[in-house]
């Protein structure tokens, strides 16, 4: 997230450079941002390190271009970017690097919770008591929600209305989906040999 206050120091436009080096000047602060941000960007927080005039989206499109070939890549997650590594380099990654903590750790079954709350959201426990044939546990949902993979949506106005669950934007990052129209169709699933028919 963008602090709430612009800073008075950057010199945004750059007008003492020429137009092609304000470009790559512009593309490299984006490129740090993204580099230094846990989370997506959003468009709006970007526009604070460039120019008046200039396009994010095109200058996006040419840090893609400059990056093709390279170990990491700008990816599109929810209403932002953010630099992460190819997938090719995820065994390398695994074998070498200390990523203990990123690791989901998800068994098939929470994997099964998690894909019926991304189809069905927002959804109530009872919802999902209905899909799976019994009670999913508050546990299991603890460490979905811990994990920052699920969320609580919105509820009923009634008193007592049950809560609801939601897929956050952790949860796209986790499965590399740009929104949740990427999730797989029900025939995609079939395909895969992961529905019934």
């Amino acid at each position: 997230m963008a602090k709430d206050h612009a800073d008075t120091d950057l010199d945004r436009e750059l007008d003492d450079l020429p137009a092609d080096l304000r470009w790559r000047e512009w593309m490299r602060r984006i490129e740090a941002v993204l580099f230094a941000s846990a989370s997506p960007v959003p468009r709006e927080d970007l526009a604070r390190v460039v120019g008046q005039g200039a396009s994010v989206d095109l200058l996006i499109d040419d840090l893609m271009a400059d990056l093709e070939g390279r170990s990491f890549e700008v990816a599109k997650v929810a209403d932002g970017w953010m630099l992460r590594t190819r997938p090719a380099y995820a065994a390398a990654i695994r074998t070498a690097a200390d990523v203990g903590d990123q690791a989901l750790g998800l068994r098939e079954y929470d994997v099964a919770v998690l894909a019926a709350i991304a189809y069905h959201q927002p959804i109530t426990r009872d919802g999902l008591k209905d899909i799976f044939g019994k009670e999913i546990s508050r546990d299991l949902i603890g460490r979905l929600h811990a994990r920052g993979l699920i969320g609580t949506g919105p509820r009923s106005p009634r008193r007592g209305a049950p809560y609801t669950y939601v897929t956050t934007e952790q949860f796209l990052v986790a499965f590399d989906l740009e929104s949740l129209q990427d999730l797989p169709d029900h025939e995609q699933l079939e395909d895969a040999g992961l529905a019934a028919e």
